[in-house]
C-alpha cells in the first residue's frame, strides 16, 4: 500500500475512529476534562457539542477508554427512536433481562427495569453512563423520557450520568423553552471547535508519528498545512481525506513529498469538484499492481533457483514506461540496543517519592505486589494527594502535549517484561527527555522512553484553600477574593480586582486569560482554569523550576 512507500506502518490519514489517532489540542484536552469531570460529578446531563468531524467521536471513545473498570456503559449509536425503542437499546446494551412472553416490553416495563438496575447498580459501588451519539436527531418526546431517567437519585447523586452528543443544533434545541428542565440539568457541557492553522500542523505531524513516520521526514511542508486549513476549515476529517488523497498521488507520481498541484487535485475529488485532467489514481492503482506483479515473480523464481539466489530487482526502478517510478520504502527502524542505558527508569514506588520530593512531601509508600490495587502501583494519586496538593491524572499521544503541559509529570510507563514502570519528565532537550533519577537529572533518549511510555501520565499542583470551585459573576466569598489576587499576582498589580465579590471585570480578566491558554472562554473560574492560573502567577513548580531544584539538590548531594 502507499503507506509503506513512506516508510510508514499503517494508513496515517484514515478516517476510522482510532483513539490512538486523537491529536489533543488544547480544546480536546479541555473537552475531554469536562467529559471526565461530569462522569465524576454528582451525575445528570453531559452535552458535548461541535461541527461535523471536528472529532467528537474519537473523542468519545477515548472517554470511554480513561473510564474506570466499576463503570457500566451504554452506547447508543443511532438515536432516530421512539422512547420505548430507545429504553429497550439501553437495557441490552447494559445486559439487562427482561421477561419473554413473547410481547414486547411495554414503556412502564422497560423504565421499571432500568431503574432495577441502577438501584443494584449503585448499592454494588458501581456507576452508570448512558452515551447517545448524534443525538440531535432526538424527538422532543425521547428527550424528556430521558431527562426523567434521571429523577432516581440518591442523597449525593444522580444514578444515570449521560453523555449527549451531537452537532450544534442539539444545543439551540436544549434551549427551546420545552426543554428547559432538562437543560438545567447538564452539570457539564463543551463546544468543541475546528482547529486552528498552527494546530493543524500539528495534527498532520502528529498522525504521521503515530503511523511510525522515520525520524527526519518530512511530508508536507509548512506552507502547504496552512493552505490545507485554509481549505478544510480547520476540520480533522477533511484534513485527513485532503492529507490521504495527497499522499496516494505523491505515491502515484513516484514524488517524495506532497505539493500544491496535489493538493489542488486533492480538493477537487474530496470538495466534490470536477477534474478535467487525468487522476492520479489510476497511476497508483498501476503502481500497486505492478508491484504486487513483481513480488509474484520473484518468489517463482526464488522457488526454481533455491536458496543461493540473488537479491530480487528493485520493483520500484523496473522499466515500466507507462508507469512512473517508485523509489523504494524507508527501511525501519532499527531496534534498540538492549545495553541501552535505562538508568531513568524507576519503580512505581520510587517515581511517586520523586515526584512528592520536589513539592517537599516525604513519602515512603512501598511498590504494591498486586496490580490494580491503589496507590503507587496502579494509580501514585492515592499515596500523592495531601494537604495543598492535588492529584491529576492525564493522557497525551504527543511529546508536545507533554511540554505544555508545563509541570513535572509521572509518566506511565511498561518495562522490557511489561512489568509497571515510572520516568519523571521534566522537559524535552532535542532528541531527549529531561527526566530525574535518585542520582540527579539523566537523558532518556525520546526513541527508547516512547516505546515504553503508555500514554498516561500524572502530576501534583498547588490547590489553593477552596472547595469545590466553578465560580462565576456574582458568587461571593474567600474563594473570589484567592482567584482575583492571584491575577493580580500574574499582572504585576499591587492590589485585585476585587476583594469578596466576582465582578464584571474579574470575569472578563478570567475570559483573556482563557483564550490565552486555549481554554473555554466562558469566564467561570472551573478547576481546569484554576489549575493554569496557578502555574501562570507563579504560585505552581514548573518543569524549568523542578529541573534547576534537582541539579542544585544533586550538587548539594540532598537528592531526593
Amino acid at each position: 500500500m502507499y503507506y509503506q512507500y513512506f516508510g510508514l506502518q499503517e494508513p496515517p490519514f484514515s478516517i476510522a475512529v482510532n483513539p490512538r489517532y486523537l491529536y489533543m489540542s488544547p480544546r480536546h484536552r479541555d473537552a475531554l476534562a469536562h467529559l471526565l469531570y461530569g462522569v465524576g460529578a454528582g451525575g445528570g446531563f453531559i452535552l458535548l457539542t461541535g461541527e461535523v468531524g471536528t472529532g467528537k467521536t474519537t473523542l468519545n471513545r477515548s472517554l470511554i477508554e480513561q473510564l474506570p473498570e466499576t463503570a457500566d456503559v451504554a452506547i447508543v449509536l443511532n438515536p432516530a427512536l421512539d422512547s420505548s425503542d430507545l429504553l429497550a437499546t439501553v437495557c441490552e446494551e447494559l445486559g439487562i433481562a427482561l421477561a419473554q412472553n413473547g410481547a414486547r416490553p411495554g414503556l412502564k416495563a422497560l423504565t421499571d427495569a432500568l431503574h432495577r438496575f441502577l438501584l443494584e447498580n449503585h448499592a454494588r459501588g458501581r456507576k452508570t453512563v448512558l452515551i447517545i451519539d448524534e443525538a440531535q436527531h432526538l424527538d422532543f418526546e425521547v428527550l424528556e423520557q430521558i431527562r426523567l431517567l434521571t429523577n432516581l437519585e440518591t442523597h449525593e447523586e444522580k444514578l444515570l450520568h449521560i453523555i449527549l452528543i451531537g452537532q450544534p443544533e442539539l444545543g439551540e434545541k436544549l434551549r427551546r423553552p420545552e426543554l428547559r428542565q432538562l437543560n438545567q440539568r447538564i452539570t457539564a457541557r463543551y463546544d468543541l471547535q475546528p482547529l486552528t492553522a498552527e494546530e493543524t500542523g500539528a495534527y498532520i505531524r502528529h498522525r504521521l508519528q503515530v503511523a511510525g513516520m522515520p525520524a527526519g521526514g518530512a511530508l508536507f511542508p509548512p506552507a502547504l498545512t496552512r493552505r490545507i486549513h485554509r481549505r478544510s476549515r480547520g476540520v480533522p476529517r477533511l484534513i485527513n481525506l485532503l492529507c490521504d488523497r495527497m499522499l496516494m498521488g505523491a505515491y502515484g507520481q513516484g514524488r517524495s513529498r506532497v505539493d500544491s498541484a496535489l493538493l489542488r487535485r486533492a480538493e477537487r475529488e474530496v470538495m466534490g469538484e470536477e477534474d478535467t485532467g487525468r487522476s492520479w489514481v489510476p497511476l497508483a492503482l498501476a503502481a500497486i499492481a505492478i508491484a504486487v506483479v513483481a513480488a509474484a515473480l520473484w518468489g517463482f523464481v526464488q522457488s526454481r533457483e533455491g536458496s543461493g539466489a540473488s537479491p530480487p530487482p528493485d520493483t520500484a526502478s523496473a522499466e515500466q514506461p507507462a508507469t512512473p517510478s517508485v523509489p523504494a520504502a524507508a527501511p525501519a527502524p532499527a531496534p534498540q540496543e538492549q545495553s541501552a542505558d535505562i538508568s531513568w527508569q524507576l519503580s512505581p514506588s520510587v517515581g511517586s517519592r520523586l515526584l512528592a520530593s520536589l513539592y517537599g512531601v516525604s513519602l515512603a509508600a512501598p511498590d504494591r505486589a498486586v496490580a490494580g490495587v491503589g496507590g503507587s502501583f496502579a494509580d501514585p494519586c492515592g499515596d500523592l494527594a495531601s494537604d495543598g496538593l492535588a492529584c491529576v491524572r492525564g493522557s497525551a499521544q504527543t511529546w508536545d502535549a507533554l511540554v505544555l503541559e508545563q509541570r513535572p509529570l509521572l509518566l506511565e510507563l511498561r518495562d522490557e517484561r511489561r512489568f509497571a514502570a515510572r520516568a519523571l519528565f521534566l522537559g524535552i532537550d532535542g532528541a531527549a527527555a529531561v527526566v530525574a533519577d535518585a542520582d540527579g537529572l539523566q537523558r532518556a533518549p525520546l526513541a527508547l522512553l516512547g516505546q515504553r511510555w503508555t500514554g498516561s501520565y500524572w502530576y501534583l499542583w498547588q490547590r489553593p484553600a477552596v472547595g469545590a470551585i466553578a465560580l462565576s459573576e456574582g458568587d461571593a466569598g474567600e474563594e473570589v477574593r484567592i482567584v482575583a489576587q492571584l491575577f493580580a499576582d500574574l499582572d504585576g498589580q499591587s492590589a485585585p480586582l476585587t476583594e469578596e465579590r466576582y465582578t464584571r471585570a474579574l470575569s472578563e480578566r478570567v475570559r483573556l486569560f482563557q483564550r490565552a491558554r486555549g481554554l473555554q472562554a466562558d469566564g467561570v473560574a472551573g478547576e481546569l482554569t484554576l489549575r493554569a492560573l496557578v502555574l501562570a502567577a507563579g504560585a505552581d513548580l514548573t518543569q524549568e523550576a523542578a529541573r534547576r531544584q534537582v541539579e542544585l539538590r544533586a550538587e548539594a548531594q540532598v537528592w531526593p
